[in-house]
């Protein structure tokens, strides 16, 4: 367990009161998560919630040929396992690990019995109402939008949960995430790089024009980061 949890590199935990930060310190526990960890299977029993602190967690839908597409994605701004406090111990979802760093977690226990205390049932609640927008927001841009303004917005939402322009990810990763075959990600990439947009090399994406992405990508974006910011006391960024 943690003498000393960093309350301050999670949104959500930030936002906590001074009496609920006591509650919780022997409680939570430093958590590493490295790249393609999974963090929950479709099906499975939640053991913990978890806190990203520095990395980023995707969560898939899975299909019953075993096929997966991101539906969200979970950084330092949120949790993990909303299932948990929501009335169920299970998901049909997955959860991975799509960029590499560390967290918290909290045993699935502590955070029922915390999640009867109003003022962490409020917060936790505004926030499962903003990853709810973002997962219908990305089934609608899936449907309605070209690849390209897919990848603008995945790349925005990502690196909103970083620090830095640059993201350590291939592009059979990214299709994966986006549930299409590799040889469009590549395609969309292209047209992104040619447009001084970004440069991708070796596993490694450099945004070069953010402002850039933001006019590219589809109106996706802008309605779930200002969800976000309405909803959340610090917003996505921490």
């Amino acid at each position: 367990m943690v003498a000393d949890p960093d309350f301050e590199a999670n949104g959500l935990l930030a936002a906590l009161s001074a009496q609920e930060r006591i509650r919780w310190t022997p409680l939570l526990e430093h958590f590493d998560m490295p790249l393609g960890r999974v963090l929950y299977e479709s099906g499975g029993a939640l053991s913990h919630v978890y806190f990203p602190t520095t990395a980023i967690v995707s969560l898939l839908y899975v299909t019953e040929s075993g096929g997966s597409a991101e539906i969200a994605v979970v950084g330092r701004e949120g949790v993990v396992g909303i299932s948990l406090f929501m009335g169920g111990g299970s998901t049909p979802g997955r959860a991975v690990v799509q960029s590499a760093g560390r967290g918290l977690r909290l045993e699935a226990r502590a955070i029922k019995d915390a999640f009867h205390r109003a003022p962490v049932l409020h917060l936790m609640l505004r926030y499962t109402q903003a990853l709810l927008t973002q997962m219908s927001q990305t089934a609608v841009c899936n449907r309605h939008h070209s690849l390209d303004q897919q990848l603008c917005r995945w790349l925005l939402l990502s690196l909103d949960r970083l620090d830095g322009m640059e993201l350590a990810m291939t592009q059979e990763l990214i299709a994966n995430m986006l549930g299409v075959r590799r040889e469009g990600v590549t395609e969309a990439a292209l047209k992104l790089q040619r447009s001084g947009l970004i440069r991708y090399a070796r596993g490694h994406i450099h945004v070069l024009d953010r402002g850039g992405l933001e006019r590219r990508a589809c109106e996706c974006y802008a309605v779930v980061r200002n969800e976000y910011e309405r909803l959340l006391p610090n917003g996505i960024a921490v």
